[in-house]
């Protein structure tokens, strides 16, 4: 009965100073961790950079099933951390459910968008800077033919796949194969997986694969790595990860977002609404490093910086799929 006393008391008093600090943030992450060398580790990235600045922490919780999402974000509200950071899209209804209940708590939902006064949705035109890596895929391959292998099949990776296919065309390709790798989360975590379509696509004659699903997404690099031809990431900068074969990577700067939300959340500047980060805005990007700048010839990068350029200022435009569930090609 005394343990049990100390423990409520333990959490009342926790509870009461988390809710009376103005700037108490928290992130919870999807299951495939935040040391997933994509899209969550973008986000831990932007903590940590947002932390090395000024000093402030924050909490974070790693999702380990997706029945574990509400359950993490209501923690974290009821506690009164604020704001709090939602990586991933599939928990958008257990972010609009918390948050609905939370009115006074600031949430950040990444990737999707929850209509609430109370929620900052930060999405991405992934189909821009789809459609440069799949200019510099068809420009860079010799058979004409790229792959391109998404996590799961939802809108959001379509559109992922609808401007890679789009560039790639622009760049000459004769051939695109496109492939999901599944209906669920787990489609997003299965590297056996991604690597045994990966075999598929180049069986199909394919020397340049675009990955665009997490974890998953890691064992596509590194089944191309190991056959010899090209991979490009996605989300982070994953150029590193396999040194001359990594044509380049499509990168997602969450780390901007989440570092900028904390930022306006600790100067008191936090709104709702919509953020849509493309070309233009620094959301989206090719990487050229060390790691791939032997790889890219001074004709592809003049045509990735010209498309770019035409993208931003508005004059090229790339079709998004999520406009109308609709792709070109």
């Amino acid at each position: 009965m005394l343990k049990h006393l100390m423990v409520t008391v333990a959490l009342a008093a926790m509870t009461a100073g988390a809710a009376a600090a103005d700037f108490n943030p928290a992130i919870v992450y999807g299951t495939s961790g935040k040391f997933d060398k994509s899209f969550n580790e973008m986000a831990y990235t932007g903590a940590e950079k947002f932390k090395a600045d000024t000093g402030s922490s924050y909490r974070d919780f790693e999702a380990q099933a997706d029945s574990q999402a509400e359950q993490g974000i209501r923690n974290f509200a009821s506690r009164g951390f604020s704001p709090v950071i939602v990586t991933n899209f599939g928990y958008k209804d257990q972010l609009a459910k918390v948050a609905k209940e939370f009115p006074d708590i600031d949430f950040v939902m990444l990737d999707d968008v929850v209509d609430l006064p109370n929620v900052r949705s930060v999405t991405f035109k992934e189909e821009q800077g789809s459609y440069v890596v799949g200019l510099i895929a068809a420009l860079s391959s010799k058979s004409k033919a790229v792959g391109f292998i998404g996590g799961m099949d939802i809108p959001i990776i379509r559109k992922f796949g609808c401007g890679y296919a789009q560039g790639a065309s622009a760049g000459g390709a004769t051939n695109i194969i496109r492939n999901m790798t599944g209906t669920t989360n787990a489609a997003f975590n299965d590297p056996v997986k991604g690597g045994e379509i990966a075999a598929s696509q180049m069986g199909q004659g394919a020397d340049v694969i675009f990955a665009a699903a997490g974890g998953t997404g890691i064992g596509v690099l590194q089944k191309v790595a190991d056959s010899g031809k090209f991979a490009i990431g996605v989300d982070s900068n994953q150029n590193y990860m396999h040194p001359g074969v990594m044509l380049t990577s499509m990168v997602k700067r969450v780390d901007v977002a989440v570092y900028n939300a904390l930022k306006d959340a600790k100067e008191g500047q936090f709104t709702g609404g919509v953020q849509s980060l493309g070309l233009a805005e620094n959301g989206v990007d090719w990487a050229l490093d060390e790691h791939n700048r032997s790889l890219i010839t001074p004709e592809v990068e003049a045509a990735a910086k010209k498309a770019k350029d035409e993208i931003a200022a508005g004059t090229l435009k790339v079709h998004d799929y999520m406009s109308d569930d609709k792709c070109p090609l």
